[in-house]
């Protein structure tokens, strides 16, 4: 008969060794994102340049620049017109300046009480519901630059999403508006 001596511990470190071979090595980390260029944020500097105004609205970009005598002074991001409402390019000068601007043909009808009872709505499209009437979208630092286009204080949801007007952030659309005579030159590139 064979006596085979085991150590209390010896069977515990033999099933180790072999459960340690059906281990998998945990997988290496994921590797970081890629870091993307990020856009400017909308800025204005205009301390101390001077010069005539002018502004370059890039619709590929979706952003508008504002110039002082050849020296870009301001830049915002911008939404122009979506798909069917594109913003046309060309070169225009603005033609008004309305500060508490409300469009006349873009709303929402509200009833009596001022409750909105329909969104988003072509008042040359459609007539209000009974007992509603039309409330013209606010367009607030409006400066008009050709027929129903301008620029102006407005919703930036990351892409093209206006009927045709190109919004600004507010702070942007007030010192463009303060900024811009009647008569500045716009120029609206694809």
């Amino acid at each position: 008969m064979s006596h085979f001596y085991t150590h209390p511990r010896a069977g515990a470190f033999v099933l180790l060794l072999a459960l340690a071979g059906c281990v998998t090595p945990p997988p290496p980390p994921p590797k970081p994102p890629t870091p993307q260029p990020v856009a400017k944020q909308s800025y204005w500097q205009a301390d101390g340049i001077v010069g005539n105004p002018s502004i370059i609205i890039n619709l590929t970009d979706q952003r508008a620049h504002f110039f002082r005598g050849g020296s870009e002074v301001g830049q915002a991001k911008i939404s122009s017109g979506r798909k069917g409402f594109e913003t046309p390019p060309g070169e225009y000068k603005v033609i008004q300046k309305d500060k508490n601007h409300v469009s006349n043909l873009y709303g929402n009808f509200v009833d009596e009480e001022g409750e909105v009872v329909k969104r988003d709505v072509d008042a040359s499209k459609e007539k209000p519901p009974e007992g509603a009437s039309f409330q013209g979208a606010k367009m607030p630092f409006f400066l008009r630059f050709h027929a129903g286009y301008g620029m102006h204080a407005g919703r930036l949801p990351g892409y093209r999403a206006s009927h045709g007007c190109v919004r600004l952030p507010r702070f942007m659309a007030e010192h463009f508006f303060e900024n811009a005579p009647l008569g500045t030159a716009v120029t609206v590139k694809p």
